[in-house]
């Protein structure tokens, strides 16, 4: 691997800078709150006119070509600047390049162009009520009917179902095959009769997920991605592309730099936290964790490159990633003391809060996408060749 970025590439990042700075304010206002960036239809689209949207996506399927080192660029830009990308990051990084991948021609020629155009959105269809972390459990059927496939069931923790238009929705095709046969994959469009979307509240107080519920819910065969009954390989290669995404460990930098100039520069009880030599060296270590991190996305990103399916290097990029966003996270919230635990609108809480947030937050991402225990079990069986306990 090449550590070095390329002219074009260090070029295409003081662009997306300097667009970042000119553009991002007017959008910024009234950003709802969900994940990372957020959903905002508006500047997606605008990204959309900038042909921002599948970057790495190959030419003859309306993308630039760009390869995904500079893809992850763009998304490492976006987030440390807070754009809200919630609407348009799924589908770019997860559904265009499966549908590309699975799809039909009929598919690609449907949802690639929105995609692209920034006027599609996804939330993902996968864990259930009870189906979490094993995914081959699932148990929401679809019934071929005709031409229809008539699909009953529940889908629980679907993320970006406030701007979402269709879900990515596994269910059982055969239930008399094998555990990881007999699965289908399936876009659904939300707004068929017979689904039911409600919003749960989590820990951070913010209805960011919701309960998918389908009654009777009638899809054109045509919208089933890959073969039937073969669905796993799908699903299993639409978790590789989640994987790699640098946000995961991205998502609590920004605030961790303000941290870093909030420790160095406001006193605290008469003191600045930054001249404990504890604090010091607990913040350095964070850095080079984060750098480490870092690092390990753009691997990932630059096999993807030379057309290597990095599945090892997906889970280790994802669980590391994860981790270390959870550990900067409880580590400023430790520094501050009794004060991290503050939440926004406390007129004492340091950073408006933003650190009590950011730790909640940080939790469930050791979770969706696959646990740490997952991605554990990935390394160890698919990449270091070790026998199932």
């Amino acid at each position: 691997m090449d550590f070095r970025f390329t002219p074009q590439q260090e070029g295409f990042r003081q662009e997306v800078r300097a667009f970042l700075r000119e553009e991002l304010p007017r959008f910024q206002k009234g950003l709802a709150e969900e994940g990372e960036g957020g959903v905002n239809k508006a500047f997606s689209r605008r990204l959309g006119e900038k042909g921002w949207i599948g970057l790495a996506w190959p030419k003859e399927y309306g993308g630039q070509g760009l390869g995904y080192v500079q893809q992850a660029i763009y998304w490492e830009e976006m987030l440390l600047a807070g754009a809200p990308i919630g609407y348009h990051l799924v589908a770019e990084r997860q559904m265009g390049p499966s549908i590309i991948l699975f799809g039909t021609e009929e598919q690609k020629r449907f949802f690639l162009p929105r995609i692209m155009k920034g006027e599609c959105g996804f939330s993902i269809g996968y864990s259930e009520p009870d189906t979490g972390s094993d995914l081959a459990s699932l148990k929401t059927r679809a019934v071929q009917d005709g031409d229809d496939y008539v699909i009953n069931g529940a889908k629980i923790w679907n993320s970006s179902h406030r701007g979402a238009d269709y879900i990515w929705l596994a269910a059982r095709t055969n239930p008399d095959a094998p555990k990881h046969r007999g699965i289908s994959v399936f876009l659904v469009d939300l707004k068929l009769p017979g689904i039911t979307i409600q919003p749960i509240t989590n820990m951070a107080n913010i209805p960011g997920f919701c309960l998918v519920t389908f009654d009777q819910v009638r899809v054109p065969k045509g919208m089933m991605v890959g073969e039937k009954d073969r669905g796993w390989h799908v699903v299993a290669g639409n978790l590789d592309f989640e994987r790699s995404g640098i946000e995961r460990v991205s998502y609590c930098y920004p605030l961790f730099r303000e941290f870093v100039r909030f420790v160095r520069e406001v006193p605290v009880g008469g003191r600045r936290l930054g001249e404990d030599p504890r604090v010091r060296a607990r913040l350095a270590e964070m850095e080079i964790e984060y750098q480490v991190g870092r690092w390990l996305a753009y691997k990932v990103a630059w096999m993807q490159d030379q057309g290597v399916v990095p599945n090892l290097e997906a889970s280790v990029s994802k669980l590391f990633g994860t981790e270390v966003s959870q550990r900067m996270a409880r580590t400023m919230a430790e520094v501050l003391g009794l004060y991290g635990q503050l939440e926004p609108g406390s007129p004492w809480a340091p950073l408006q809060g933003r650190v009590e947030r950011a730790w909640i937050y940080a939790i469930p991402r050791t979770i969706a996408g696959g646990t740490s225990e997952v991605m554990r079990n990935i390394i160890a069986l698919r990449g270091l060749g070790l026998p199932r306990g």
